[in-house]
């Protein structure tokens, strides 16, 4: 029986590979059978290496994520738990659906979802590839069920707050409506910005909406404020900037006003930095009135297949925004923002992520981007700061490497805060004591704190501080 089921098991692979089993020394045949639950490819076989990784994945390890990640029971529109054990065995992909019943634009999403849901469902040859889950940010549970009883899919139970909650930080949701796809077996993120693949692919033809390079997303033609046209050539060998902005909006027009003088630095400076425009502008009108202010490139305003799906690719959730990516296209930061604001003589440029930030009034928005660990100093003069950094420093790069190598976002931003006027609103803000030294753990969208008051912080107490948070070990106070 073992070797009927190795045999179809390693058919399968060799017809997916298009590869003959002769072409393949015996040695390596049994490098990829010693493990049926984790599939490994010792040949180059370019990409299709990591797509039968997971094809052939064990259904055990693909469950024992989604319970990680859900929990063991969901409920639907019935009442009825569903079992995420099972759930998991044939999944591939998963929706995880942020709402509330009652906003008004997840009430319009809502009736979008289930049309794009029921069709996929009816017509698609991945219909069972596919579960969304609804998490729900309702206070009110029959507020809650009414809204459940419209979906045709399963949600979080409304008494798991906690595992709400820590899905929210998880995929940093700063905003509802919203839809993460996740890989079912490797809990990856595929797809930050589900809304826009439900209003661009309705029939779900272009299921599992994985991300593509982004040289593939922005090809086409770019345009130059002085109406000329170039390509993505002009970009080869280049730090980019992709900049999702609009004129209407007023954080935009202020950002837009120092990132010009920034490109022209960095332009100055000799680096080769370009950044691509993407607008969010109403009308062509009010795109062009704006982009005549930029000295960079844009995405035409009628190309909006194009927008929309750069806006896909990086997940946008918010305007203004400030994508910038390395010379090969790969992801420095996200916060190009805040980076930009905080570094305006462009020191720091192309600005890859630092370990450690000085609260700011710039940078103080990412404290509700999700969990952020903060250590109040007695300082005030610039550069006290600097040992308070350099105690968290080792901690901070040891969680992000962690979580870069697992392709995760750290669970866990880090600041040191001196005496000045933005800790002082901080500490008010989140009724803190007003000692020093002070760490803390400050979550603000489950408006939970966690506090360490000793009179001598080290690295061990930090550490342990940090990894009990982690585990989940610590008792939150509420903020």
């Amino acid at each position: 029986m073992i070797s009927v089921v190795v045999h179809t098991f390693e058919q399968k692979l060799y017809n997916e590979l298009g590869l003959s089993p002769r072409k393949l020394n015996w040695r390596t045949r049994a490098c990829w059978f010693s493990q049926s639950i984790s599939v490994i490819i010792f040949c180059s076989l370019g990409k299709r290496t990591e797509y039968i990784r997971v094809c052939f994945k064990d259904s055990s390890s693909m469950s024992e994520f989604l319970v990680n990640l859900l929990g063991e029971r969901l409920v639907n529109s019935e009442k009825a738990e569903v079992d995420v054990q099972a759930l998991g065995s044939k999944l591939s992909l998963v929706g995880l659906y942020f709402g509330c019943s009652l906003n008004g634009p997840c009430k319009q999403f809502n009736a979008s979802l289930c049309e794009f849901y029921s069709k996929f469902k009816k017509s698609s040859e991945h219909k069972d590839k596919l579960e969304i889950v609804f998490v729900s940010s309702d206070q009110d549970q029959k507020h809650w069920q009414d809204f459940l009883q419209e979906m045709q899919w399963p949600a979080l139970p409304f008494k798991d707050r906690h595992k709400k909650m820590k899905l929210w930080n998880k995929f940093k949701v700063t905003s509802i409506p919203s839809l993460v796809f996740v890989d079912a077996v490797t809990g990856k993120v595929v797809c930050r910005n589900g809304l826009l693949v439900v209003r661009d692919d309705p029939k779900g033809l272009e299921f599992p909406w994985g991300p593509k390079p982004f040289a593939e997303v922005v090809a086409g033609p770019l345009l130059r404020n002085n109406r000329q046209t170039t390509d993505i050539s002009s970009l080869e060998g280049h730090y980019v900037g992709v900049y999702f902005s609009a004129h209407w909006c007023p954080p935009c027009r202020s950002l837009t006003r120092v990132l010009v003088e920034s490109y022209r630095t960095v332009k100055e400076s000799g680096q080769k930095f370009e950044i691509v425009f993407v607008s969010a502008d109403r009308s062509e009108e009010s795109f062009q009135q704006y982009f005549s202010e930029m000295p960079w490139l844009a995405v035409p305003y009628s190309d909006e297949a194009r927008r929309s799906r750069l806006n896909r690719l990086f997940g946008i959730q918010g305007i203004p925004t400030l994508i910038l990516l390395d010379t090969e296209g790969h992801m420095i930061t996200r916060q190009g923002r805040v980076e930009v604001l905080n570094d305006p003589e462009c020191r720091l440029f192309p600005w890859h992520p630092r370990p450690v930030l000085e609260l700011s009034e710039s940078n103080a928005v990412q404290l509700h981007e999700g969990p952020c660990l903060v250590l109040f100093v007695d300082a005030e003069e610039e550069g006290e700061l600097e040992p308070a950094k350099e105690l968290i420093q080792p901690i901070a790069e040891k969680i992000m490497a962690k979580y870069k190598a697992k392709e995760e976002e750290t669970p866990l931003l880090f600041f040191v805060a001196g005496e000045d006027d933005m800790s002082d609103s901080l500490r008010d803000y989140t009724n803190l004591p007003e000692a020093a030294p002070l760490l803390t753990i400050l979550d603000m969208s489950a408006r939970a704190k966690y506090v360490k008051d000793v009179e001598e912080i080290t690295l061990a107490v930090v550490e342990t501080f940090v990894q009990d948070f982690l585990a989940e070990k610590l008792k939150p106070e509420p903020i």
